[in-house]
This record gives structure tokens, sequence and C-alpha cells, in this order.
């Protein structure tokens, strides 16, 4: 096991200095040990931003940035790596840190093992040298990479098995004055909604607890599409199926997967109804992965939903205002926002959703 801290003061030294990019169980101790040290660092809306941000770094400074990343968020960086950064373009050097899950040999979930199985092929096929860490003692062949790239004006990878770095000490987070956690939304909504209603929600914990828990309640009136991965397009996959359907259809998004592609709320404008609903699960942070920070600054929510085309705006953060807001918001008419901040925390032996197939067939079946 690598020891995080050390292999950030390694980095430091070889004059890698700014990082950017969207934290995964890989890659998440690593980003810890980035906080604490209080470098410069960037937590991204999404992979592909995060390289932008790396070739304006050297375009100004001529150095070499890091960008971190997710294995299946290298679909999201494929354009500015292959457009702009690519030795037959500009030639841009990047060090890409990449988390590999479904890494071969490792038990995980189905998306992820398709994604684990291409990794590398697509990294070749992308003409990005790699390195798949190991051991400490890679660091003279990490060397030989950085060299590499500096000399040669190529993007090259780093590849990160689960349980490559070693636990970091967390800094103390600020407290939080929210009182509601994830699952007082869910299980409200469950026993609120009727048959004819349907639920999509985001990759991660929203996933997860909705199929928990409708499974321990033995739910049977409405009917979940969970997105399991494609964080950031749960919106357009709902919104294009509320287009079609007379249902009542709640999207049920993660502040992470809001903003991964904040311009596809531009269609809510054009192609919502108002049977559509959506729910923003607001805890500033990636929780499932780790629990890295969102910065999502001074944003005004209520404006924002305004501007996208939501007819009524909604805000919760306070569990005794729970069920007279969510009564409201059911009761509108759409396309409606709703806001909640919670605390973060989730249910214990949270399982993770399996035969995708029949999750499939039994929401589309009439």
């Amino acid at each position: 096991m690598i020891n995080s801290e050390k292999f950030l003061k390694f980095l430091l030294k070889k004059n890698i200095k700014y990082y950017a990019g969207v934290p995964d169980s890989c890659t998440n101790e690593f980003c810890n040990a980035l906080r604490n040290k209080k470098v410069s660092n960037i937590v991204t809306a999404n992979e592909g931003v995060a390289v932008s941000l790396g070739i304006g770094y050297h375009l100004a400074t001529k150095k070499l940035p890091c960008v971190y990343l997710q294995n299946s968020g290298l679909g999201n960086a494929t354009d500015p790596l292959t457009n702009l950064s690519n030795k037959e373009v500009y030639g841009i050097p990047l060090i890409l840190m990449i988390g590999w899950r479904g890494a071969p040999g490792i038990n995980d979930e189905a998306q992820h093992d398709i994604q684990g199985r291409i990794l590398l092929k697509s990294l070749t096929s992308y003409g990005i040298k790699y390195l798949v860490m190991k051991k400490e003692s890679d660091t003279k062949k990490i060397s030989k990479l950085i060299n590499f790239a500096k000399k040669k004006n190529q993007t090259v990878a780093l590849i990160i098995k689960p349980k490559t770095f070693s636990a970091v000490k967390k800094q103390k987070l600020e407290k939080k004055v929210e009182t509601i956690f994830r699952k007082d939304i869910i299980e409200f909504l469950l026993e609120n909604i009727g048959k004819k209603t349907k639920i999509f929600s985001s990759v991660g914990y929203n996933s997860r607890e909705l199929h928990q828990i409708s499974l321990k309640k033995n739910y049977k009136k409405g009917k979940n599409f969970l997105l399991v991965g494609a964080m950031g397009h749960t919106l357009s996959v709902s919104l294009s199926y509320s287009k079609f359907k007379n249902d009542q259809i709640i999207c049920l998004d993660g502040d992470g997967s809001f903003i991964m592609h904040l311009g596809s709320f531009m269609l809510v404008n054009r192609i919502s109804r108002k049977n559509f609903k959506y729910i923003l699960i607001n805890n500033e942070s990636h929780e499932s992965i780790g629990g890295q920070k969102i910065d999502l600054g001074k944003v005004d929510f209520k404006k924002l939903s305004d501007a996208f085309g939501f007819k009524k705006y909604f805000f919760l953060n306070k569990k005794k205002d729970l069920k007279i807001k969510m009564r409201q918001f059911l009761k509108s008419k759409g396309p409606s926002f709703f806001h909640v901040k919670i605390k973060s925390g989730t249910l214990e032996n949270l399982i993770r959703p399996k035969n995708f197939q029949s999750i499939k067939k039994n929401f589309m079946r009439v």
C-alpha cells in the first residue's frame, strides 16, 4: 500500500503543484492528502472540465498538471484529451491519475466491470502511455513517466487500483445545521406517491437507498429506475421519459450529479411538462466515494431554477418542515424544483442493486 502523504510530497518535489478532478473511491485518500496539505486543488463538475483546467494551467505556466478521475469519467475527458492535448494536435502534457474500478480479478458492479475491461485498451488507442501503480518503489518508474511527459509534451496516466493508497486522517469539517437525512425524503416519497408515479434516481446513495428501502418496505405502488452509472444524466433520462408519459415523474438527483452536466437543465424550458418534478439532494459532498467536498459557492438555486424554466421552487433543510413541504411539492403542477439540504450519512449494510435487466423489465411493464 502506498502512503498517500508521502506520494503527494514526491509529486510536489517533481514540481507538480496543480491538481484538478473528480474524486472516486480509488483516489479518495490521495484527495484527502491534497486537502490536508492545502495545495492548489480544484474539485470539478466533471472530468472534461478538469482536463481543460489542466490545459489552461500548462499554457500559462509551462508546468505539468495532475488530473484525477475514475475510469468511468474517461468518457467526459475524451474530447479535450483527443482534440486539444493530444500529441497530434497541441501536444499538451498532463499526468492523469485514473481510479481503476472493475479491474480484472476484482469483484465489482456490472457497470464498473465493463469500464474495467476496456480501460487499458482505451488509453492505448488514445496514445496515452500508462503505468499501473503497485508499490512505493514504483517512484523510479513514475519519475521516468513524468520525464517522458515533459520531454515529449504528451499526456501520461497512473492507474490506481482499489486500496492502493493508505488512509489519511481527515480534517474536521464545519458542523451543519441540517437535520434531514436522505432516507427521510425517500421514505416519505414511497409512502405518499401514487401507483402512476415513476422515480428516476442518480448514481450512488440515492439509488442504493431507494432500492433498499423499496425492498424492505415491499414497496409496490410506483416503479423506480436506478441510474447506477452515468453520473449527471439523471435529469435528461427522466425529462425525456416524462415527455412521452402522463405519469408523475420524479427525478431524485444528487449535488454531484446536478453540477456534472448542468447544461442539460436548459432542456427543462423546452420539453418539460406539468408531470415533471425534480428533487436535488444536497449535502455538498461526493459522499458515496469518500465525502470529498463539493463547493457550490453562493449559488442562488431559486434564481437558477427560474432561469431553467421550472414553474415552482421549494426549499427544505429542517426535518420539522418535511411533511408540509413535501406535500406542497408533490401536489404542485410542474415542472417543479425541490432543493433539499441534508446531513451526510447513509443506511447501514447498504446493498447494491443487481439484476438490471429485471429492473428495466419491471419498470417498462405497463
